[in-house]
């Protein structure tokens, strides 16, 4: 298959953009990355997702994929010879997608306009983000069975779920000089964030948490001054 029949629309920044290349890479799969501007909507993204027209979505045979959790998994199963993303156990796979879930239901969420706030709201929502870092701490070595990654010796489903907002919950670390993931609160994701970073198939996909922070910068609100 040549990179022509499969398509991936999205921006090089989007953390669900970002959760299908991962995939796609973690598979060694060819395909073509089409660039969208956030301001300008392309007539392809409008049509081959006219319910959400957002990012991503995979163009497969001409055919659109949207939504990044559902691409992921489309993902694992047509190119079943690569490693599995999800497990192969039906309980395991149960787990990994209520925190996956959990993630982009609640958990980001809560991150977002952090750069907009300062103050008690912004205290709010970094201890939100915090509780939610707890909860998935416990959840580590449940998931990984003592392994380096939550899907066991190879990345997995939710280490992909989960490892496309480092660079953004790190963005929200530089803009409010706090720490999320340290070796002292959040020993176990400290540890697999530096796996994950390393890891061949997340290299050059995952930007950069200073090139976030400049992409973001026009949009910080600036902290008041007394």
């Amino acid at each position: 298959m040549g990179k022509g029949d499969l398509k991936l629309l999205g921006t090089g920044v989007s953390p669900f953009v970002i959760r299908t290349r991962i995939s796609l890479h973690l598979k060694s799969v060819e395909y073509e990355f089409i660039e969208e501007k956030l301001a300008a909507k392309s007539e392809l993204l409008l049509k081959a997702n006219p319910i959400h027209k957002k990012v991503p979505v995979l163009i497969h045979h001409d055919k659109p994929i949207c939504e990044s959790l559902i691409i992921v998994q489309y993902i694992d199963e047509v190119w079943s010879h690569g490693p599995s993303i999800l497990p192969s156990d039906p309980y395991d796979r149960a787990v990994e997608r209520f925190w996956a879930a959990y993630l982009d239901e609640k958990w980001f969420p809560s991150w977002k306009g952090v750069g907009l706030v300062h103050g008690e709201e912004a205290q709010k929502k970094i201890a939100g983000l915090k509780e939610g870092l707890v909860l998935l701490e416990e959840a580590f070595p449940k998931c990984s069975k003592g392994k380096p990654f939550f899907g066991g010796d190879q990345i997995g489903f939710l280490d992909i779920s989960f490892g496309c907002f480092l660079g953004w919950a790190r963005v929200g670390e530089i803009i409010h000089k706090v720490s999320l993931l340290d070796t002292t609160n959040t020993p176990h994701l400290a540890g697999w964030a530096d796996r994950f970073y390393a890891h061949p198939a997340v290299k050059g996909v995952l930007p950069e948490p200073q090139a976030l922070y400049d992409f973001l910068k026009p949009f910080i609100k600036p902290a008041p001054t007394n």
